[in-house]
C-alpha cells in the first residue's frame, strides 16, 4: 500500500519489527480476550490498534459501555488516557523512518494525550447517540452519529503524528491513510463478525483481527513517513504569524458538529427531505369509522380486495399501531383501502372512547407495560366487535408495544402480525433508575432533552420509552412469541435499519426493502405487500433474485456497522 510515499518505504516497513508485533499482536489480544468475556464485541478489537483518532473512539465506546458513576467514570477515563496516550506514543516512534531522528517520546506522549483529549470531547455525542441505538436500536440516530464520527476523524487525521497537529488542517495525505485504514477495520469488523456468528470460525476471526493490526501498523508507518517530512511551522507570536497560533484542527471538529446539529434541525422541520417523491400516502376519508363499520375505499381508487387482483375480499379485522411522534387516526386509510372487506382501526395511545372509537390525538411518550396493555385491549374489543382473530400492523414504536402486548398477554386472538420497521433486540444496553448516577445514562437524557428541544416533540423527547425499553425491551422481546401461538408473522425491514440489525442471517420472513426508517405505513409499495399478506397470499421470498440481493446486502451492512456501534456484550445471533 503506498499513498504518496518516496519509493522504497513499502520494503522498508517489514522491518519494523517492533510496530508490527506491537499492533497486530494488540488487535489479536484484544480479539482473544473478547472471544471469552464478549464475543459479540470481537469486531471491534481490530480498532485497538488503529491510528490515534479511530482509537480514541474505539475507547470512548468501552468507556461509555462501562455504567460508571462520575468518580468511577473520571478515574477510568484519565487512567485510559494514560494508557491510550502511552500506547499511541510508543507505536508512533516505532514507526519512525530509521533514518531520521524520532521525536521525543515525552513530546509524543503529550501530543497524542491532547489528541485523544479533543477526540474524546468531540466524539462523546457519537457515543452518546450510539449508546442510545444500543438501547432503542433503529437506524436515524446511528445516521446522525455517522457524520460526527467520520468528520471529526477526518479533520484530526493528523492528529498525534504530525508536529503543531493542532494548528494544522490535515494533509491530503494523512486524510487518505485515514480512509484506508476505516475502510479496512470496517471490512475486517464485517468478516469478524460473520466469524463469530453461531457456526463461525474463531481461529479464522483470530486471523482476521491479525492481518487487520497489521493493516494498521502500515498505516502508522505511512503517517510516520508523513509525519517526519513535514516541516515544523515557527511558534513564533509576532503580529506578521499570529495566524499561526490559531488551532484549525479542533476549530473544525468543532464546526463538524454545528453542521450536523444544523442539518439536523433542517430535518425536523421539513427544510431537508431525504424521501423525495419516495411511497406516499393513500388519503382517504376516515369518516364512518364507528363500531363494525370497515371503511370501503373511494370510487377511482382502483384498490382491489386484499392488494390481489379480483381476490375475494377477506373478513375479520386489523390493528394498526403506529410509532412515536405519530397521529391517530389517518395512519390505517392506506391500508383501508386496500382491505374493503375488513374492519380496519388505528391504535390509539389514548385510548378508546365511550363510544369504541379511538381517541383522534397525538401519541404519548408511555412506559412499554403500558403501551402493551393499551394494545391488548383494543385488540380485545376489536375481537369482540368482529368475532374473528385480529391482525396486527405494527411500525416502529409500535413493534416495542407488539412485543409488550403478546409478552404480557398471551392467549390472544392475533391472527398474524406485520413489522414494519422493527425494532430489532431492544435493550442491548441498560439505564435503569437505579443507575441514575453513571455517566452513560445521564448523557443519553441530556441528549434526549436536547433532540426534543430542536424537534417539534418538545423537551422530554422520548424519556419514559428509553427508560422502559431499556428495562423490558429485551425481555419482551424474547418473551413475544412464548406464550402466544404465532403462526404467521412477516418482517418488512428497511435498507436503513441494517445499520442496526444483529450481523446474523436473517430470517425466512424477513422482507428487506430500499427505504428509511419509518413511513412505510404511507408507502405504495409496501402496503400492496402488507395486504397480500393478510390476505394470505404470497410474498417476495427469500431466494427471489432481487429479494435476495437486498438481504445480503442488508447482512454485509449490518456486519460493517456493528465495528462502529457500542460494543455487544451478549454473544452474537441469541434472539
Amino acid at each position: 500500500m503506498r499513498i504518496g510515499l518516496p519509493a522504497g518505504t513499502g520494503q522498508g516497513f517489514l522491518r519494523h519489527k517492533g510496530l508490527i508485533l506491537v499492533a497486530a499482536g494488540g488487535a489479536v489480544a484484544e480479539a482473544s480476550a473478547l472471544t471469552l468475556l464478549a464475543p459479540g464485541a470481537r469486531s471491534v478489537a481490530p480498532q485497538r490498534s488503529a491510528l490515534p483518532t479511530i482509537a480514541a473512539y474505539h475507547d470512548l465506546r468501552w468507556i461509555f459501555a462501562d455504567g460508571q458513576s462520575w468518580i468511577g467514570f473520571a478515574a477510568v477515563l484519565l487512567a485510559v488516557l494514560v494508557a491510550r496516550s502511552a500506547l499511541d506514543a510508543t507505536l508512533l516512534r516505532f514507526a519512525w523512518p530509521r533514518e531520521l531522528a524520532a521525536p521525543q517520546w515525552r513530546r509524543s506522549f503529550w501530543s497524542c494525550m491532547a489528541l485523544t483529549a479533543l477526540c474524546w470531547t468531540l466524539l462523546s455525542p457519537a457515543a452518546t447517540l450510539a449508546f442510545g441505538v444500543a438501547v432503542l436500536p433503529f437506524s436515524w440516530p446511528f445516521l446522525g452519529a455517522l457524520p460526527i464520527i467520520a468528520g471529526v476523524l477526518l479533520v484530526l487525521s493528523h492528529g498525534g503524528t504530525i508536529f503543531a497537529w493542532w494548528r494544522r488542517l490535515p494533509p491530503s495525505r494523512a486524510i487518505a491513510w485515514l480512509v484506508a485504514s476505516f475502510v479496512a477495520l470496517t471490512a475486517a469488523g464485517a468478516a469478524i463478525s460473520h466469524l463469530s456468528a453461531p457456526g463461525g470460525d474463531t481461529a479464522r476471526g483470530m486471523a482476521v483481527a491479525a492481518v487487520a493490526g497489521l493493516v494498521n501498523a502500515r498505516a502508522w508507518y505511512g503517517m510516520a513517513q508523513l509525519a517526519a517530512r513535514v516541516p515544523p511551522r515557527a511558534t513564533s507570536w509576532a503580529p506578521g504569524r499570529a495566524l499561526l497560533a490559531i488551532p484549525l484542527a479542533p476549530l473544525a471538529g468543532l464546526l463538524v458538529l454545528v453542521l450536523v446539529v444544523g442539518a439536523a434541525r433542517l430535518m425536523f422541520t421539513g427544510t431537508i427531505k431525504l424521501l423525495p417523491g419516495h411511497g406516499g400516502t393513500v388519503s382517504i376519508s376516515s369518516a364512518g369509522l364507528g363500531p363494525g363499520n370497515g371503511a370501503a375505499p373511494p370510487a377511482g381508487t382502483g384498490a382491489t380486495a386484499s392488494g390481489a387482483g379480483g381476490s375475494a375480499p377477506k373478513a375479520g379485522a386489523v390493528l394498526v399501531v403506529e410509532g412515536w411522534g405519530s397521529w391517530c387516526c389517518d395512519a390505517a386509510n392506506g391500508l383501508r383501502a386496500l382491505e374493503p372487506g375488513m374492519v380496519v382501526r388505528q391504535f390509539s395511545y389514548r385510548g378508546l372512547d365511550a363510544a369504541g372509537n379511538p381517541v383522534r390525538t397525538n401519541d404519548d411518550d408511555l412506559p412499554l407495560p403500558e403501551l402493551g396493555d393499551k394494545i391488548a385491549a383494543q385488540l380485545a374489543y376489536l375481537h369482540r366487535l368482529t368475532r374473528s382473530p385480529v391482525d396486527v400492523v405494527a411500525e416502529s414504536e409500535g413493534t416495542l408495544g407488539v412485543y409488550a402486548m403478546l409478552a404480557r398477554h398471551p392467549g390472544l386472538p392475533v391472527g398474524s402480525v406485520t413489522l414494519l420497521s422493527p425494532i430489532v433486540e431492544p435493550g442491548q444496553a441498560t439505564i435503569a433508575v437505579t443507575d441514575a448516577g453513571a455517566v452513560p445514562p445521564a448523557a443519553l437524557a441530556e441528549l434526549n432533552h436536547l433532540v426534543g428541544r430542536i424537534s417539534p416533540y418538545g423537551g422530554d423527547g422520548a424519556r419514559e420509552l428509553l427508560a422502559s425499553v431499556s428495562r423490558f425491551g429485551a425481555e419482551y422481546f424474547s418473551g413475544a412469541g412464548k406464550g402466544t401461538q404465532l403462526s404467521r408473522w412477516l418482517a418488512v425491514i428497511p435498507l436503513a435499519d441494517a445499520l442496526t440489525l444483529p450481523a446474523c442471517t436473517l430470517p425466512g420472513n424477513v422482507v428487506v426493502v430500499p427505504a428509511f426508517h419509518g413511513g412505510l405505513l404511507g408507502d405504495r409499495q409496501v402496503l400492496p405487500l402488507v395486504a397480500r399478506f393478510i390476505g394470505g397470499q404470497p410474498v417476495p421470498g427469500e431466494t427471489e433474485t432481487g429479494q435476495a440481493r437486498l438481504r445480503a446486502t442488508a447482512e454485509v451492512i449490518a456486519g460493517a456497522a456493528a465495528a462502529w456501534r457500542m460494543p455487544g456484550m451478549s454473544g452474537p445471533c441469541t434472539s
